[in-house]
């Protein structure tokens, strides 16, 4: 009979995850990752396989979350201009107010491995799609609704704030000047108004 695992393996995965997070796939070594997720190696390989594999595993758990909360944020005010707002400028805010510069798990990865990586490539364009999918139900929640110009090409205008939410998210991890972004997003929210 096979042996329960000693461990809670969503924690552990989690873990994990923060730490890849924090540091990246390359800078996190194996040390790292067995301490904080409190568990030998022997017990990890068995759990997760190789490093490799617990990576993806990590981002799959971290792109899952990400799209919940980003389809919640779309979906918390009637206004769709202000969902917008609120999301822009909250990432904004995380970033500047928590003193935590991790950026987005997501695109730390894109940025690191999915050049040279076709798994990773593949599995952070998905996340960008599924992005750009609920951002263009959203706009055409507005358009329907009358909040936004029936000119509007929810689809373009999509791709175009998922582009932003990459470009601020990778321009952030330098520490320009608030204002800096903060003109940024305020700019491309006038894009909601047909400008």
């Amino acid at each position: 009979m096979a042996r329960s695992r000693e461990f809670d393996e969503d924690q552990a995965l989690n873990a994990a995850m923060q730490v890849f997070w924090e540091k990246g796939f390359e800078a996190t070594s194996l040390s790292d990752l067995t301490s904080r997720m409190g568990i030998q190696r022997p017990s990890m390989y068995a759990a997760f396989g190789d490093k490799k594999q617990l990576f993806e595993a990590a981002l799959r758990k971290y792109t899952q979350s990400h799209a919940a909360h980003v389809r919640a944020e779309m979906q918390s005010s009637s206004s769709v201009k202000q969902a917008f707002s609120n999301f822009f400028k909250g990432i904004v805010a995380e970033e500047y107010e928590n003193g935590i510069n991790r950026g987005c798990f997501c695109i730390n990865t894109m940025v690191e491995l999915a050049p040279h990586d076709e798994k990773f490539e593949i599995l952070t364009r998905e996340h960008q799609m599924y992005l750009s999918a609920v951002f263009q139900e959203t706009l055409e929640r507005g358009i329907q609704s009358g909040e936004l110009g029936v000119t509007i090409d929810a689809r373009a205008l999509a791709h175009t704030l998922v582009s932003l939410l990459i470009g601020i998210t990778v321009m952030m991890k330098s520490r320009p000047a608030r204002s800096f972004v903060d003109h940024t997003v305020a700019t491309a929210l006038m894009l909601l108004d047909g400008k």
